[in-house]
């Protein structure tokens, strides 16, 4: 029943196993010695799901082949809020301890491999130094993004003072969990005509949704439909690694969809909403029900409004293919980048070592001005400029000139004509939800969703999450923003699938972003719009700095006067972090961040940093 297709077919499918054979027997069972799968009614809808609390095994490694047991360390070699990678011989295992006792994991996060020991150790998580993903120390489980797969957990014990640590041969290579998963169980005599839940795009929201309802237990049918021919795949990579291969890029195999029965139809796109129905019509004519809705359509690049915009070698960079024949074209050629955002930043870097030449074509008097302030934004055109990349500022494009169809030149309004072989644009995105006007769903001015902080549109059981949404963002007090993150979109994901169960768990995260150019990163966590400060500590000059937003914080009150309330300002707290080469401070800051508790200004200008201090005890 799961897979991937292009067009929905009539079948008949009758599945019988709700779980993998190896977890059939302690699923069975409730701790009351009882079957324990649950159905409860959402709407006049019987849905089922089980208990995703699970008995420990006596043996968690059956194979004996597959197991090592090393002696790692004396116990006094770690102290409390510590961390070490340690080495069992065939792999390597990340040793904590806190609060006294001693956990073991996999060392690298599933990410992108980064070293966990370089990460934050905190109240019994551990958070990655380079992207912000946090693990939990106990269960391995994934707690915050980006990334799908948990760490695998061992067995630690203590023997005449030194500690052992017994593991999984296999897991140590692998340095990834990923949890179990639920299937569908038995629907008889259906159609591909109903679903019980429908998830509107194949992004990291969508696909983080589906998989968060398998692994509670959720076994009723999942639904996903994307426009794209391409399963669920690494997008941040396009403007990073242009050349990378679509099959490199996929975040799970075909085989992961159709093992845990999710099903994905490419190349479909949905036209029109009926939310008094629950009927999603889509642009082939087709029409699908539905109990529970999440959509997750993600954004659609802006283009030019001039003349030449629809030529050929003119690119928005969206699917790999974008990304593989743009840097084709440029080998040795004339390229033009339109717009210094991330992705024309990112593009410009990449390309610099490739193409005959490089520009970019900026707006703004500095790239990242508004995001990350002059003097960084200073720092990085410096960085860009020694490696040959000619940057024209304040300006727009006139025109995109073409001789034999193809493109030859770009045209500024300030006069300056450019030889272009290749032009990429990268000037912002639009949510994708014109589809959704004539629904009933609300849409705000600019297109965004508004959702609650359980990721609930205003009509219920129609959940949205990613690109497209605007929510209430705890630490900022909960104002209304939208965060278009690769981070924030697998949360929203999670979130949605957690609250489409009624489990009534709301949104609480730190948003957490990178960028990475000339083999260097920017790493930035918490969400500066509007900041009135910047308080930079390191030496920025040698791209080696921690840049720390900062704004007064207004609080209204009532008062007896014509006008009913006023702002007051308060102390000015750090509302953003970023920084270059000077990790893990930007993961140090969205663990404070994520406690709640404020950092202030004056904490920040001195360059003490003692209040990041004594978080892993």
């Amino acid at each position: 029943m799961g897979g991937c297709f292009s067009k929905p077919k009539p079948v008949e499918i009758k599945v019988e196993v709700v779980l993998p054979e190896k977890e059939r027997e302690k699923e069975d069972m409730s701790p009351n010695g009882k079957a324990s799968p649950l159905a409860y009614k959402a709407n006049g809808t019987t849905w089922h799901y089980h208990h995703e609390d699970r008995p420990i095994t006596l043996n968690p490694y059956p194979n004996p082949k597959d197991v090592v047991e090393a002696s790692v360390c004396h116990v006094k070699d770690l102290e409390n809020g510590q961390m070490r990678e340690v080495d069992l011989g065939c792999g390597k295992a990340l040793l904590i301890k806190q609060n006294g006792e001693y956990y073991a994991t996999g060392h690298k996060c599933p990410h992108y491999g980064a070293p966990l020991v370089k990460g934050v150790l905190s109240k019994g998580r551990v958070r990655c130094p380079w992207h912000g993903a946090c693990f939990n120390i106990s269960t391995g489980d994934i707690e915050d993004f980006p990334g799908l797969d948990g760490l695998p957990r061992f067995q630690v014990r203590i023997e005449k003072e030194r500690v052992h640590i017994r593991a999984s041969k296999q897991a140590l290579q692998s340095q990834r969990r990923t949890k179990v998963m639920a299937k569908c169980i038995s629907l008889n005599n259906y159609n591909t005509s109903t679903t019980n839940v429908l998830i509107i795009g194949a992004g990291p929201a969508g696909l983080m949704c589906a998989e968060t309802l398998r692994q509670e237990g959720f076994s009723d049918r999942i639904v996903m439909c994307t426009a794209e021919k391409h399963l669920p795949y690494d997008r941040p990579k396009l403007s990073k690694s242009m050349d990378t291969q679509p099959d490199q890029l996929v975040l799970r195999s075909k085989e992961f969809f159709h093992t845990h029965d999710i099903e994905v139809l490419n190349e479909t796109q949905v036209a029109a909403l009926d939310i008094k129905n629950k009927t999603a019509l889509f642009k082939s004519g087709f029409k699908m029900e539905y109990n529970k809705l999440l959509i997750a359509t993600g954004s659609t690049p802006k283009t030019l409004t001039c003349k030449g915009k629809e030529l050929d070698n003119v690119f928005t960079i969206r699917t790999p293919e974008d990304a593989n024949w743009a840097v084709k074209l440029a080998m040795s050629k004339n390229a033009v980048i339109i717009g210094a955002s991330f992705l024309g930043m990112e593009v410009a870097a990449y390309l610099c070592d490739k193409a005959h030449s490089v520009s970019v074509v900026e707006l703004e008097d500095l790239p990242f001005k508004k995001f990350l302030g002059e003097k960084v934004g200073r720092a990085i055109l410096k960085l860009f400029e020694s490696k040959r990349v000619k940057f024209y500022l304040q300006t727009e494009v006139s025109e995109l000139r073409e001789q034999e169809g193809k493109l030859k030149e770009v045209v500024l309004k300030s006069g300056k004509v450019l030889r272009a072989d290749v032009c990429v644009i990268g000037i912002g995105a639009s949510p994708t939800t014109a589809f959704l006007k004539q629904s009933g769903i609300t849409i705000d001015t600019r297109g965004f969703i508004p959702v609650n902080k359980m990721m609930q549109t205003n009509s219920p059981g129609v959940f949205a999450a990613g690109d497209v949404v605007t929510f209430p963002l705890a630490f900022r007090n909960n104002k209304k923003v939208n965060v278009p993150h690769w981070q924030m979109a697998h949360m929203q994901g999670r979130i949605a699938a957690l609250n489409m169960l009624a489990q009534g768990i709301e949104i609480n995260t730190v948003p957490y972003l990178w960028t990475a150019m000339f083999g260097k990163s920017i790493r930035y966590a918490g969400h500066g719009e509007g900041f009135d400060d910047v308080i930079i500590q390191g030496d920025i000059d040698e791209l080696k700095f921690v840049a720390f937003y900062t704004r007064k914080q207004r609080r209204k009150y009532s008062c007896n006067t014509k006008t009913p309330f006023v702002d007051m300002l308060r102390n000015e707290e750090v509302i953003a972090v970023a920084s270059m080469n000077y990790d893990p401070i930007v993961s140090k800051v969205a663990e404070v961040m994520a406690s709640g508790k404020p950092i202030r200004k004056r904490d920040v200008e001195t360059g003490d940093m003692s209040w990041l201090t004594g978080k892993g005890s």
